[in-house]
């Protein structure tokens, strides 16, 4: 080994153990906002299900529940082995929003065109996709974004690694990690068509057909969960995964439109996303005109730019959809975005001298992210359901039947009655057959039980209107308010009158 190749060595040795080191920093950060802040409404139900499937219990044929499976038995795996608890779950998605954003860094570290911008290259892309505002606040959470971009992430560099090898185990790990994606959520379900045209038309190595067989051979060993489940309740697992989705999420959301709207143009009020998606059209527009790379080089930057754009596309036609949707695209804008930073450092500076540039975008994206999180400080969290779940539990027994939000149900460890593991769904108004065998509880048959005493205890957001209209003053001896939350307990016979004891 001469001089030079012990240096080369010494270097990308060094260059790694920076970008390990920049990693730590945003898992530090990560574990640390996840176990404090990190908190979505939507949540709720996702923790629900996977403490009901620890009881036993199957989603679709037991309780509804409007997703694909893979996430919630993800969950309920680690709440099995580390605790039943939403700090579990934040815990494992913390780790995994890293190991995607480390694999991104790892790809630019390794394949980047320009040996003098790899490290520079791979430190934009841990910050701009570690320190993205979506990423730092929806990857941490028991939702399936976390999973999510870590299967898309280790998909698009299968399939990368894919077109040069003559076997096809590449490509069905591709195949698996893409399909397992869209098992966690819908949402990643462009991922995998586009990946695998991608490679049967860049392919270089191997025939063709044998590996577009083990990417639709492990593909079908990802959808294996949800065929079990398709399997025992088809009529049940359909509604949940397509038509739930399709016909009845927008159900009493008379502004779905006017809303899209909002989410989809709200990039143009975050400097954050201005930047990363400015810098991703500039690095494609240079890998097309003006790189001089190779052929094979300019293609995995095009099939960032085809994902990228397959995912917003799909996701800007659910109905409704949410800003936060967006951030599985992150990871492929930011490969693009390290272009664009190389086009643009290299034009207004040295081509030699990337960390001027490097070190402006990545206190930009620090100083959006540091703004939204002091501006937010004071949203709700699972430590105001924490004081509302303690109240609810001093004052209801082990086997009282109670009535809770998700996240309430959650922390309690209560069981919910059946039909009131997704409070969405009370919205879908089924004849009751239907609804008996699909497990929703209509809004008016929930009424109706409330008013008929069937509770020991309500946990019910702070609503005088919808307290007075159910009359829960006159069927419950107690009540007492925690934060913006009222709950009752202490049932009166349903004929009789009481004021409430504050």
């Amino acid at each position: 080994m001469n001089a030079a190749t012990g240096a080369r060595r010494l270097s990308n040795r060094m260059s790694s153990w920076i970008v390990l080191g920049l990693a730590a920093l945003v898992a530090a950060g990560l574990e640390i906002y996840a176990q404090t802040r990190a908190f979505a409404w939507d949540e709720g139900f996702h923790l629900v299900t996977a403490q009901s499937i620890n009881r036993g219990k199957r989603p679709y044929l037991d309780f509804v529940f409007s997703q694909t499976p893979l996430n919630a038995y993800w969950n309920a795996a680690w709440m099995r082995l580390f605790g039943d608890t939403w700090r579990t779950p934040h815990g494992v998605a913390a780790v995994m929003s890293t190991l995607a954003v480390l694999l991104t860094a790892g790809y630019l570290l390794r394949r980047f065109p320009e040996p003098g911008w790899r490290l520079a290259a791979a430190a934009v892309a841990v910050c701009s996709f570690g320190l993205n505002i979506a990423v730092v606040e929806f990857g941490a959470i028991a939702q399936a974004y976390a999973l999510c971009l870590f299967l898309i992430v280790s998909a698009f560099l299968f399939t990368v690694a894919a077109v040069g090898r003559a076997r096809p185990w590449f490509s069905g790990a591709a195949g698996f990690l893409a399909s397992a994606a869209a098992n966690a959520s819908l949402l990643t379900a462009p991922v995998a068509p586009v990946l695998l045209v991608w490679m049967l038309v860049c392919n270089r190595a191997g025939n063709r057909w044998a590996k577009l067989g083990a990417f639709a051979a492990g593909g079908a060993v990802a959808c294996a969960p949800l065929a079990w489940l398709f399997a025992q309740g088809p009529r049940q697992t359909i509604f949940n995964v397509l038509h739930y989705n399709l016909l009845y999420r927008q159900r009493e959301w008379e502004g779905a439109l006017s809303h899209n709207f909002a989410e989809w143009f709200a990039w143009v009020g975050s400097p954050q996303a201005l930047m990363l998606g400015s810098l991703a059209l500039a690095g494609l527009l240079f890998v097309r005109k003006r790189s001089g790379w190779e052929r094979a080089q300019r293609r995995e930057f095009y099939l960032c730019a085809w994902l990228a754009v397959a995912l917003i596309a799909h996701i800007s036609t659910a109905t409704p959809t949410f800003r936060r949707y967006y951030l599985l695209a992150v990871p492929f804008l930011a490969i693009l975005a390290c272009a664009g930073l190389y086009d643009v450092g290299s034009r207004l500076g040295s081509p030699d001298r990337p960390w001027w540039p490097v070190l402006i975008v990545c206190l930009l994206t620090g100083a959006c992210l540091t703004k939204v999180l002091i501006e937010d400080a004071d949203d709700f969290s699972w430590r105001e359901v924490q004081h509302i779940a303690a109240k609810v539990k001093e004052v209801t027994p082990p086997q009282a039947v109670l009535l809770a939000d998700e996240p309430t149900y959650c922390v309690t460890r209560h069981v919910p009655p059946p039909g009131l593991e997704l409070a969405d769904s009370h919205k879908l108004d089924f004849p009751p057959a239907m609804a008996r065998e699909l497990h929703v509880m209509p809004q008016k048959e929930l009424d109706r039980q409330i008013k008929a005493g069937v509770f020991d205890t309500i946990e019910i957001s702070d609503d005088d209107t919808r307290v007075d209209t159910l009359g829960l003053r006159k069927l419950y001896a107690h009540s007492a308010k925690v934060d913006d939350y009222d709950i009752f307990w202490g049932k009166l016979p349903v004929t009789a009158k009481a004021s409430p004891a504050r």
